[in-house]
C-alpha cells in the first residue's frame, strides 16, 4: 500500500515520477482536456485544523480527474472518542479510494495509514508538510528548470513543518538549501537527527543570519511566524522574528532572478512586506495554484496499478 506520510519514505525516482505526472496533468488541463482519469475514485478529507488552499486543492484536483470528494471535520468522523482511530480507518477506507488527514499530532497520521486499506496522506501535521514541499518543488522547476542543483532555496523563518518538508524534497532531489532561522527557532533535535542519518550528503547550510541566507539564493521562502497552536506565543515570536522579515532589502541583497515563495497565508508587514509579496519576484499565487496540481499527479501516482 502507497501513502505520502513523509517524504524521507520516497526515492528520488519516486518524486520525479510524481512531479513528471504533476506536469503532464497541469498541460493536460490547460490545453482543455477534461477526459476523466479516475472516474468513481472517492476522496474523503478529515481536517482538524481549518484550511484553504489544502482542502480546495485536493478537491478541484479530485474533481479535475473525473472522481468525488467528501470532507468531513475529525469530530463528524468520530476521533474525538466516540469510535476508536483504527475503527473508524477500517471504515473509511473502505468506502474511499484515498484519505487525506490535516492534524495536529503526525502520530495520528501514521497509525491511521496502518490500520488504512486505501492510501493516506499527510495533508500537514506538527510535524511535516510533505504536500506543501512537493508543491514548490515543482513551482522551481517551472521557473528555472528540471536542474535545480545550482539553485539554491533559502528558506527564512521559523522552523516548523514546512522547513522539515523543504529539506527531506531537497535533500532527495540534489538542491541545495539554506535554513536560516532566529536563535531557539532551529528546526527539532528530533528532525534534524533522523534527516542528517538520512541524508548524510545533502547540501544544507544552517544560519541566523539573513544576508548570508540572501547572498546566493535562488528562491527566498518563508512563513508565518506563529502557526496555528501557537497564538499565545504570537507576541514573543514577533520580537524574535522582526530581524527576519523579508523585504525590499533583503530581495534586493539576493541575486537579480531570484524568486520569492510563500506558502500561505501571509501575514503581510510581519514575515514579508507588501512591496515583495507583490513584486513581479513574487511568485506565491503560482505556487497556490501548483497545489491543486501537485494533488493530481499524487492522485494519479497513488491511485495507478
Amino acid at each position: 500500500m502507497k501513502h505520502l506520510i513523509t517524504l524521507q519514505d520516497f526515492s528520488r525516482d519516486e518524486l520525479n515520477d510524481i512531479l513528471h505526472r504533476t506536469e503532464r496533468l497541469k498541460i493536460r488541463w490547460r490545453n482543455g482536456d477534461r477526459a476523466p482519469l479516475l472516474p468513481g475514485r472517492v476522496l474523503v478529507q478529515i481536517f482538524e485544523k481549518p484550511s484553504l488552499r489544502t482542502r480546495i486543492s485536493f478537491e478541484s484536483a479530485m474533481a479535475h480527474l473525473g472522481g468525488s470528494s467528501v470532507f468531513m471535520s475529525s469530530a463528524e468522523a468520530g476521533l474525538g472518542g466516540r469510535e476508536s482511530l483504527e475503527d473508524v480507518a477500517r471504515v473509511l477506507s473502505g468506502f474511499a479510494d484515498v484519505i487525506t488527514l490535516r492534524t495536529f499530532s503526525h502520530q495520528f497520521i501514521v497509525d491511521f495509514a496502518s490500520h488504512s486499506s486505501c492510501p493516506v496522506i499527510n495533508a500537514l501535521s506538527d510535524e511535516l508538510h510533505p504536500c506543501q514541499a512537493l508543491a514548490d518543488v515543482y513551482t522551481m522547476r517551472e521557473l528555472f528548470g528540471d536542474d535545480l542543483s545550482s539553485r539554491r532555496l533559502a528558506y527564512i523563518g521559523d522552523g516548523n513543518n514546512v522547513t522539515a518538508s523543504l529539506c527531506n524534497a531537497t535533500a532527495i532531489l540534489g538542491i541545495p538549501m539554506t535554513v536560516c532561522t532566529p536563535p531557539g527557532y532551529e528546526l527539532s533535535g528530533k528532525f534534524l537527527t533522523a534527516f542528517e542519518k538520512k541524508f548524510p550528503q545533502a547540501s544544507i547550510r544552517f544560519t541566523h543570519d539573513i544576508a548570508e541566507a540572501a547572498r546566493d539564493a535562488a528562491v527566498l521562502y518563508t512563513d508565518v511566524w506563529a502557526s496555528m497552536g501557537q497564538e499565545a506565543e504570537a507576541e514573543k515570536r514577533k520580537k524574535a522574528f522582526a530581524p527576519y522579515q523579508i523585504n525590499g532589502k533583503v530581495l534586493a541583497a539576493a541575486p537579480s532572478d531570484c524568486r520569492f515563495m510563500h506558502c500561505l497565508p501571509a501575514k503581510r508587514g510581519l514575515e514579508v512586506t507588501d512591496d515583495v509579496m507583490d513584486s513581479p519576484q513574487s511568485v506565491v499565487f503560482q505556487q497556490a495554484e501548483n497545489r491543486m496540481h501537485l494533488a493530481k499527479g499524487l492522485f494519479d501516482w497513488l491511485l495507478s496499478k
